[in-house]
């Protein structure tokens, strides 16, 4: 996968925090399940796996409830989009510089949604993206880089350390890539598709086990992922053209490969005690994510993603 290098970027959906006092308090932890119930690609699972290795608490995903008292985060937290305007403006800089990398995968998701939800004669509001580094304040509570990237449906905006990229190669093992680290920024603009039409609301927080609302969530934003891989290289931005070119098999297979790194049973298995514990899914197991991937992926209908119909096979 590579970005069309004469494209331009628009960064005007993007905040830039890692410059910015973006929170400090590194040894706060996270609580942004307290705070409203962050929705991110790994969020609780990670909490389970410090659990066992007996790591602290944290979290950011389905709502699981920590102790009280945690403090804010410090003051002075601002929002900037210069740093990445600056050097974030067409598609070449998308193809060597990753947080580039990242403005022209979050313009060709705007550029799809839009599309799809002005078809369905509904009007789509874009998510904001912040880049931070550390830790960070959010509608949902605080968080910090541990969390994982993740969604806020508080404030209807996305979180990321762009570290977690390369967390994902040394410590999940994860292969990479490109369009690996598309499919994470498009599963969280899949729980942002699931706020505005409602579905996130129709899951109670804490629910876990394999069936759950939660995991049949965190599922279905897997497969918004996909109907999103499926159109990536034919989705034009507001040049008119496509933004990204040449999604190959191995491209796909990348997004699987980290799909099935961030199971609930290969994270407990492989990097927590051992033992699978199926009550504790929060986001589905490795082979329900890259099933759910593959739905949106083949059918490119958002449709297919009914992860909620009665009598539906999670897999």
């Amino acid at each position: 996968m590579r970005f069309d290098e004469n494209a331009q970027l628009d960064t005007s959906n993007i905040n830039d925090l890692r410059g910015g006092g973006g929170g400090g308090g590194g040894a706060l932890g996270g609580r942004v399940a307290v705070g409203g119930g962050g929705l991110g690609i790994v969020g609780l699972i990670l909490y389970f796996l410090l659990s066992q290795l007996g790591g602290g608490g944290f979290a950011g995903g389905g709502g699981l409830a920590l102790p009280n008292g945690l403090q804010g985060l410090a003051s002075g937290q601002t929002a900037d989009t210069t740093a990445a305007a600056s050097s974030c403006r067409t598609g070449a800089q998308a193809n060597t510089q990753l947080d580039c990398e990242v403005v022209a995968v979050v313009n060709s998701l705007d550029g799809y949604w839009s599309d799809t939800f002005a078809r369905s004669g509904q009007t789509y509001t874009p998510p904001r993206t912040n880049f931070f580094s550390g830790s960070v304040r959010t509608g949902c509570g605080g968080a910090t880089s541990d969390t994982g990237p993740f969604y806020c449906p508080a404030d209807q905006q996305i979180y990321i350390d762009l570290s977690f990229f390369k967390e994902l190669e040394t410590r999940f093992g994860a292969q990479g890539g490109t369009f690996s680290r598309a499919y994470v920024i498009a599963h969280e603009y899949g729980h942002h598709i699931q706020d505005l039409l409602g579905t996130t609301s129709r899951v109670r927080g804490g629910d876990t086990g394999p069936t759950s609302g939660s995991v049949r969530l965190e599922l279905q934003a897997d497969c918004y992922a996909g109907v999103w891989g499926n159109h990536a290289s034919t989705t034009p931005t507001a040049s008119g053209k496509p933004l990204i070119l040449d999604v190959t098999r191995a491209d796909v297979n990348a997004a699987l490969d980290t799909a099935s790194r961030i199971g609930d049973d290969y994270i407990q298995q492989n990097l927590g005690g051992g033992r699978v514990d199926q009550s504790s899914f929060t986001h589905g197991s490795s082979a329900q994510r890259e099933k759910w991937y593959m739905t949106g992926y083949n059918s490119g209908n958002p449709a297919q993603c009914d992860t909620f119909a009665r009598g539906v096979n999670l897999g």
